[in-house]
């Protein structure tokens, strides 16, 4: 199965580059390791991604509002964050492979394999037991199940205590005690564990030295933080309210893999809710639902999501969880919904001297507001739709396709990067005239393609691999009735309407405001 995984994230990585998606960075100089460009078409499906999501949170909530904070920011931001002292990932390395790797997630992946163990003998167990299988008391009784999930609490108790510890002798320890080896030498020749500093730095100004030292911030959230008086007095907002912001942020990952998914340079896509101290968890569990929500109205499939609740948080968290995504490597976050407490106003108020509290008209009180954190990757989000629209399929040559197989891209038509293609069948007869026009008509409410070379079938085909999900063809009939054929990409079923409908029908089948009135 995971050979299958492989496979399908290396296909899907051929395909973005092969049709304009994604290209490696500064690829003529043999590119630079973990960076990527969006392509013509990747620039258009992310640029929908993000008006989906900022529509969502500022259009469909009038509490929340948006900002652009500057990449720089004062130094003394990180470390009122805690970034400069504590923005570290344990590191280990093997002396055989000579790679590195996080020292939390090979422990996180070993208890993970633990926990696919238990589901295999709950698996084998209910195909025994049929209809009278009761899952529960399986799961509470059984030996072999009681004794993996001992050693995953056990684990997982053991990797808390290391990580709130800061403890690296002790990861090093429960490495060795787990037998976890090496993925690419197999064997388990590691070395100590080692904190790295994530932040990029460099020097503002002319002279390089440590009063101009700034950094490249590593997330968006605290250009939110640092205007939360800002926004509240010039917006009127009232508790509880929402900021919410998309933006480029900056991680010197040491262990940077799987395309896009992890980077050094990539976007978020956050929004912090400011609430009243004690009413945290209502809004925590509001956005929770909400959040997911939103996922699933893109019709990836409900099976391909999951919650996973954080047992280490981190040092400002009361509660956090993450929405998983089955990608090509299987569950991994996609989106984080943490409860962050008031350590980030806090934190500031501190270090700037200045107040960052609300005034409570209602209670006539001064305070400092809790906050919920909603972030998620838009690269991420990007590779999810991508791994999930990715098909191959095999076709029966009628109406104009042919034969064989296909590749296509099942995006959510809202967020496809052109929402149709106009297709003279042939280019003569006065027929890419009258596409022309047919383009004129329709070009100021969807993105078109226009394309008259080649063969009808392969011009489909071009259109299906970047996941166009409309195709308006212009045949001589078109010059007689003013009437064109329509091909849906998912079902490749074709109907004849008139020019003039054409603009009704589309417009409700690709718009995210549709989208949205799912959530």
């Amino acid at each position: 199965m995971a050979n299958d995984s492989e496979n399908l994230l290396k296909k899907v990585i051929s395909h973005a580059k092969e049709y304009g998606f994604i290209f490696p960075s500064s690829e003529i100089y043999d590119g630079l390791s973990a960076v990527y460009d969006y392509g013509q078409n990747g620039v258009e499906l992310k640029n929908n991604i993000k008006e989906y999501w900022w529509k969502f949170m500022t259009q469909l909530h009038d509490n929340i509002v948006g900002i652009d904070a500057a990449i720089f920011m004062h130094p003394t931001t990180w470390k009122a964050s805690g970034h400069v002292d504590a923005f570290n990932d344990p590191m280990i390395d093997n002396k055989d492979s000579k790679k590195r790797y996080r020292a939390d997630v090979l422990v996180e992946d070993a208890i993970g394999k633990m926990e696919e163990k238990i589901e295999k003998e709950i698996e084998k167990a209910a195909k025994r037991f049929g209809d009278s299988f009761d899952k529960k008391m399986f799961a509470e009784t059984n030996p072999r199940v009681l004794e993996y999930q001992k050693k995953i609490d056990v684990a997982n108790e053991r990797l808390k205590s290391a990580m709130s510890a800061n403890d690296m002798a002790a990861m090093k320890q429960l490495i060795v005690d787990l037998e976890i080896n090496d993925p690419i030498s197999g064997t388990k020749n590691w070395t100590d564990v080692r904190q790295f500093n994530l932040m990029f730095s460099t020097e503002m100004g002319s002279v390089a030295d440590d009063a101009n030292k700034i950094y490249l911030r590593p997330e968006t959230a605290q250009g939110i933080f640092v205007n939360f008086l800002n926004v509240q007095k010039t917006g009127r907002m009232k508790i509880p309210f929402g900021i919410a912001q998309i933006g480029k942020a900056f991680r010197n990952e040491i262990v940077a893999r799987q395309f896009i998914f992890r980077m050094r340079e990539f976007e978020q896509m956050e929004m912090q809710y400011f609430v009243k101290p004690g009413t945290e968890m209502e809004a925590y569990d509001f956005w929770k639902a909400k959040r997911l929500k939103w996922h699933q109205a893109l019709g990836l499939g409900t099976e391909n999501y999951r919650y996973h609740d954080h047992l280490n948080l981190a040092h400002y968290a009361n509660a956090a969880c993450d929405i998983q995504f089955n990608f090509p490597m299987g569950f991994k976050e996609l989106e984080g919904i943490h409860s962050r407490t008031d350590f980030d106003l806090k934190s500031h108020e501190k270090f700037s001297g200045k107040k960052l509290q609300y005034f409570d008209s209602e209670s006539n009180t001064n305070y400092v507001p809790f906050v919920v954190e909603t972030s998620v990757g838009l690269d991420r989000m990007f590779l999810s739709i991508l791994s999930i629209a990715y098909k191959e399929e095999k076709i029966s040559g009628a109406d104009g396709e042919e034969g064989g197989e296909r590749v296509v891209l099942s995006i959510p038509p809202a967020l496809a990067p052109y929402k149709m293609a106009v297709l003279p069948l042939v280019k003569k007869d006065g027929l890419p005239e009258k596409a022309e026009e047919v383009m004129n008509l329709l070009k100021h409410d969807f993105r078109c393609y226009y394309e008259d070379k080649d063969t009808i079938g392969r011009r489909y085909r071009r259109m299906d691999a970047i996941g166009t999900p409309y195709c308006i063809t212009i045949d001589h009939q078109t010059l007689q009735d003013n009437t064109v054929t329509i091909r849906e990409r998912d079902t490749m079923k074709q109907e004849r309407i008139s020019i003039l409908s054409v603009k009704e029908k589309i417009q409700k089948l690709v718009s995210i405001t549709e989208l949205l009135k799912k959530i």
